[in-house]
């Protein structure tokens, strides 16, 4: 790496770190590191939630996909415009109302205290598994960069991260995402305007390879047929809907961050604002991913072959061998930007959860200061586990697939569980158990049949959360229709 893309760099990552560190003076109460005072404005909530969205996932995993095969992951993004309609007309104001930082609390008081420990586990599951795949995302360009060894790269990226998000809280989090929002947005721009015009022939050229490649049009959606072994247009389509209704409707994430804003109209604002944004800017990444294969085809002794069979790879390669000085360490600082935003708000939401849900109920008596320590505490146990997870992620081929497969099971369906709670007025503990369990059995169904070689059909394991949402809920609601029939 050049001197000044060492400097760009490392003066970005360091600055973020301190940016995050400096808020500890200000937070003098726990609610000051759960929900930041509920002082933030409209904008910058909606930038942390876009920030949130657009981790280093988007960043390489995009890329990687479309470069590999087509657009058919942005499909994905297509379903959110749906999840920030509901959520900024219906979730905003209930939990905004309901008044509880934790996203959980009203499972319990509608069914129990085992609704809401069911639901905080899927969360703190499948949060984990999340960390770890950015982190790995955020090691792979130094790797390539700089030869550093990746398993230390993780370490220290994690070690960064878990230090302001410890000290700095959540205020601290919104405030670094908004900055690290607009950073990645300039690099990625920056980034596809150099691949187009290093064409020989131009933009156009760039295109048009891509529409006929061999292939197939890498500009391509998915199959429209109703194949649901598949990733077809509608499994990825109706994936993204139940997976972005979900990430509104009841992950902690976005819940904290309506807390966070100063009024109602800020908090429903910042929930439209942050999923609009993310669509245009996520068909960035994906025409990157495509340029990049029109890039190499012209130019095919400009890629190693070991780079091209890992395709998470090829767009740090580009970065490192083929951008000029300056804009290079820009765009390895913005990918930082894109997975330090992400993990760090899995970080805060993960120890606010662990603090509410499991803390507090079992330490009712213990002051303030003793939940500012379990907080602080619990992201260090958090961030070293997302830690441990990126390690074990250095095995897999795509990290696309990888994580929206485990997203997919770790979340257990406790959409359903939500929705039986907030639409289901008859519904009552015994059905909510019995539509739980029915869920979870058809998850593991899925997610088991095709490596266990199990009878009967076996179905795209992006349909786990689509259909044990619907297990839970049909489950639980005809259950409570009929028994009261009865």
């Amino acid at each position: 790496m050049n001197t000044i893309d060492l400097i760009i760099f490392l003066a970005f990552t360091a600055g973020v770190v301190i940016f995050g560190c400096s808020f500890y003076r200000k937070n003098n109460r726990s609610e000051d590191f759960t929900h930041a005072g509920r002082s933030l404005p409209g904008w910058v909530v909606g930038m942390s939630i876009f920030a949130t969205y657009v981790s280093s996932i988007s960043y390489i995993g995009y890329p990687g996909k479309a470069f590999a095969s087509d657009w058919n992951a942005f499909v994905f993004s297509l379903s959110i415009p749906v999840a920030s309609f509901f959520a900024a007309r219906y979730f905003v104001p209930f939990y905004r109302k309901n008044g509880s930082v934790s996203a959980y609390t009203f499972l319990e008081e509608k069914f129990g205290r085992w609704a809401r420990i069911y639901a905080s586990a899927c969360y703190l599951l499948t949060q984990i598994a999340r960390m770890g795949s950015i982190l790995y995302l955020l090691a792979v360009p130094m790797y390539i960069l700089m030869g550093w060894n990746i398993y230390m790269v993780i370490i220290a990226t994690s070690i960064g991260i878990i230090i302001y998000s410890m000290l700095g809280g959540l205020k601290a989090v919104i405030w670094a995402d908004a900055i690290q929002g607009m950073i990645l947005i300039g690099g990625a721009v920056l980034c596809l305007c150099v691949l187009l015009f290093s064409m020989p022939d131009g933009p156009s050229q760039a295109i048009d390879l891509a529409i006929h490649s061999p292939q197939g049009n890498k500009f391509s959606l998915g199959e429209l047929s109703s194949d649901l072994t598949t990733s077809t247009f509608w499994v990825c389509l109706i994936y993204g809907i139940f997976i972005n209704l979900q990430n509104y409707g009841i992950d902690q994430n976005y819940v904290q961050r309506y807390h966070a804003a100063k009024s109602d109209r800020d908090a429903r604002f910042s929930a439209l604002f942050g999923g609009y944004l993310y669509i245009p800017v996520s068909a960035i990444f994906f025409l990157i991913g495509s340029a990049l294969y029109s890039y190499y085809t012209t130019n095919p002794d400009l890629l190693p072959a070991e780079i091209a069979a890992k395709p998470d790879y090829v767009f740090p390669y580009f970065i490192v061998h083929s951008l000029p000085v300056g804009l290079r360490g820009l765009l390895i600082a913005s990918i930082f930007a894109a997975g330090m935003s992400t993990v760090s708000t899995s970080v805060s939401s993960a120890a606010t959860i662990i603090l509410t849900d499991y803390y507090k109920p079992l330490a009712k008596h213990s002051g303030d200061r003793q939940h500012v320590r379990v907080y602080q505490l619990s992201s260090v146990v958090v961030g070293l586990l997302g830690c441990v997870i990126a390690i074990a992620m250095l095995s897999v081929d795509s990290i696309i697939d990888a994580w929206w497969k485990l997203s997919s099971i770790f979340s257990g369906g406790m959409l359903g569980l939500f929705l039986l709670g907030y639409m289901g007025r008859r519904v009552r503990r015994p059905h909510a158990m019995a539509g739980v369990i029915v869920g979870v059995l058809v998850i593991g169904w899925i997610s088991l049949a095709e490596p266990l070689k199990l009878p009967g059909p076996h179905l795209h394991e992006y349909l786990a959360i689509v259909l044990g949402t619907a297990a839970i809920f049909l489950t639980g609601f005809l259950l409570a229709t009929v028994l009261k029939k009865i």
